[in-house]
């Protein structure tokens, strides 16, 4: 905005401008050019005619002298004396070739361009994939930090023709209601001109509902195309209607061989990637490179950042005299990375995830496994209570008669948590998840509670009352209108077998079983 406003034009017409030509002032500047130089020279607000779109590039005035390195274009002067030559259109032009910046880390310096540069995802990027279509719909990026998704959201805005499509980014972390606006408005102006906006939203599930709602007219009326990019699961963070009009595309966490690809180009990129950083050759030992592969959870992110930091930490101590190339070592490497990163969220996908793998591991009578997914969740930061809890639930629902020692034993286990704590309770509850692994299993009790609810939600005459038998006498009335009456007190009856308990309807219907019918527990 600065640099068109020192140029003469007026606010209004810049920002149309800009808002037609997705934020570049070297585009914006075409495009107001490009109409009649009396709204130019006025500064009129009213957009002019366009021209002709028969009407050749070469006519289109040379804007590169307007955007000269200066470092005031304040004070920079607009005009020169000498004609510029032609240049093609802006459809035409080639995209700007990008200037590594000494403050970007490796990993945002290292990011690919084109599609075909991206490595991985091989199941969304493939020749025939929804994100190669030549009229892409709006799209919801779904996957762990480091997968590829901005990446992926950026290749593609260079892929779609500039001719008719612009490229808009915001962050939910750091745009609100009013960036949101401007955004829908811009991409309506344009709109007008012939050209959609690809609006890329970066972390969207941090938007409000009512904010997510916004989007939803301006996809009804294809004035954006919106490219949304998550790391949480959107069928819990994002609306219905949202949802409704877009395509989620899931990604997975890098394979190793892949961050292995992306180590290896940041390393014989001389322009933009350790060459940038280091000022010299650098090479990496094959170990340094297997172990970043292998300990960064498929996050390029992390891998490509802590090579970095590496070769930094390398650059002090171990330069080859001889040719002066740098070597990154393993010992390098594991300083860099200090400690691993754990993914998890207490209350994200992550934690349902893990809570999931633990209890079935011991429904499955794995010890082994219940208790590596435990230290999953503890080394994550749970909360042990939360997975005591679970535990108690576990041992009447997944063993019950069984092994009815079970249940005290994860009380027990909630007690000890509650009155010791972590790192301390850590052993009670490994001690408790054994010992719920390999007990016998039933659902008998499980199954019983849920056929009983079942029946009273389906019952389709209303629940019959008590019988008269099994119900309280406590006055006279009731005892005349024949409440308790016939009933056996079984202490002193011998036999009581011929005395019921269910409503009419329901006798001889079987809710327990137990002990099971082929002898072997459930």
């Amino acid at each position: 905005m600065e640099e068109l406003l020192s140029m003469g034009f007026s606010e209004d017409l810049a920002a149309q401008a800009l808002a037609a030509a997705g934020g570049s002032p070297l585009a914006a500047a075409d495009w107001i050019l490009s109409r009649s130089s009396d709204s130019v020279v006025t500064g009129s607000s009213s957009p002019p005619p366009p021209l002709p779109l028969s009407q050749p590039a070469s006519s289109q005035p040379c804007l590169e002298r307007f955007f000269a390195s200066s470092s005031n274009p304040k004070t920079s002067n607009p005009v020169s004396s000498a004609k510029p030559p032609p240049v093609p259109s802006s459809s035409s032009l080639p995209a700007k070739r990008r200037h590594p910046s000494s403050a970007a880390p490796l990993s945002d310096r290292m990011r690919p361009n084109t599609l075909d540069a991206v490595l991985g995802q091989d199941h969304l990027l493939g020749s025939t994939s929804i994100i190669r279509s030549s009229c892409i719909p709006s799209i919801v990026l779904w996957g762990p930090p480091g997968s590829g998704k901005t990446t992926i959201a950026r290749a593609l805005s260079s892929a779609l023709p500039a001719s008719l499509y612009a490229f808009v980014t915001l962050s939910a972390v750091s745009s609100g209601v009013k960036e949101l606006r401007e955004a829908i408005d811009g991409a309506r102006r344009a709109r007008s001109h012939g050209r959609r906006t690809v609006l890329f939203v970066d972390e969207i599930h941090r938007f409000s509902k009512s904010q997510q709602d916004s989007f939803l007219p301006a996809i009804e009326d294809g004035s954006i195309v919106l490219i949304g990019a998550t790391t949480e699961n959107p069928s819990f963070q994002l609306t219905t209607p949202l949802l409704s009009r877009c395509r989620v595309l899931a990604l997975q966490p890098l394979k190793p061989q892949y961050i292995e690809g992306l180590l290896r180009r940041a390393i014989s990129d001389a322009e933009r990637g350790l060459q940038f950083t280091t000022q010299c050759p650098v090479s990496a030992a094959q170990e340094a490179i297997d172990f970043l592969s292998l300990h960064c959870d498929g996050d390029a992110r992390v891998a490509l950042n802590a090579l970095e930091i590496a070769s930094t930490i390398a650059s002090r101590r171990n330069v080859d005299g001889s040719n002066g190339e740098l070597k990154v070592t393993l010992d390098h490497v594991k300083e860099a990375m200090q400690c691993k990163h754990l993914a998890y969220d207490r209350a994200g996908e992550e934690h349902y995830n893990l809570i999931s793998a633990l209890h079935k591991s011991i429904r499955g009578s794995d010890a082994d496994a219940a208790i590596y997914w435990l230290a999953r969740m503890l080394e994550g930061g749970e909360e042990p209570l939360y997975i005591a809890r679970r535990l108690v639930r576990l041992a009447s629902e997944d063993i019950g008669l069984a092994d009815p020692a079970a249940l005290p034993q994860a009380v027990s286990c909630y007690q000890a948590c509650h009155f010791i704590g972590m790192p301390e309770c850590d052993v009670c509850l490994a001690q408790c998840v054994s010992y719920l692994a390999l007990a016998p299993k039933s659902v008998a009790v499980y199954r019983a509670y849920k056929e009983a609810k079942r029946v009273i939600k389906e019952s389709t005459g209303g629940n019959e009352g008590v019988p008269l038998h099994l119900r309280n006498a406590p006055t006279k009335l009731m005892k005349d209108l024949g409440y308790g009456k016939d009933y056996m007190y079984p202490p002193d009856h011998n036999d009581c077998s011929s005395q019921t308990y269910l409503p009419l309807s329901l006798l001889g219907h079987k809710f327990l079983d137990w002990p099971p019918n082929d002898g072997k527990q459930e």
